[in-house]
């Protein structure tokens, strides 16, 4: 088997190169690479915070539930783009609704995600200080 067309399930011939015994290296890499579902979960997670106008929405949602009037008064956006990422942050397991007659109130799903969000405004804060 050649470099270029190793499958998923085996490594390539010059894994042998880099280790005496490619086959255990091969796992032991395969386990540092993870879970892929947990991968494929955490990557939706990341895609839903990659926008700044729903990490603002979150970031509204902070201190308690709020309408969708609410958050458009929040973001100066109109109701069809708060629709919008308000579905991309349910889908991602976010934030959850809760009906109430005619209106509809969100919440954070679990507040550990501020946890994330904040330690990646430290992350962003002490690259700034270092540039």
């Amino acid at each position: 088997m050649t470099d270029s067309t190793a499958s998923t399930t085996e490594f390539p011939d010059s894994l042998g190169r880099l280790a005496a015994d490619p086959e255990t290296y091969a796992a032991t890499l395969r386990e540092r690479a993870g879970d892929p579902a947990v991968a494929e979960s955490l990557s939706c997670v990341f895609a839903a915070l990659s926008n700044p106008l729903r990490l603002r929405l979150l970031w509204t949602l902070r201190d308690g539930e709020c309408c969708v009037c609410e958050l458009q008064t929040a973001l100066e956006a109109p109701q069809s783009t708060v629709a919008s990422h308000l579905r991309c942050l349910t889908d991602a397991g976010l934030i959850t609704t809760r009906n109430e007659g005619k209106w509809s109130y969100y919440s954070v799903a679990n507040p550990a995600i501020f946890d994330l969000i904040d330690r990646a405004v430290e992350l962003d804060e002490s690259t700034e200080a270092t540039e």
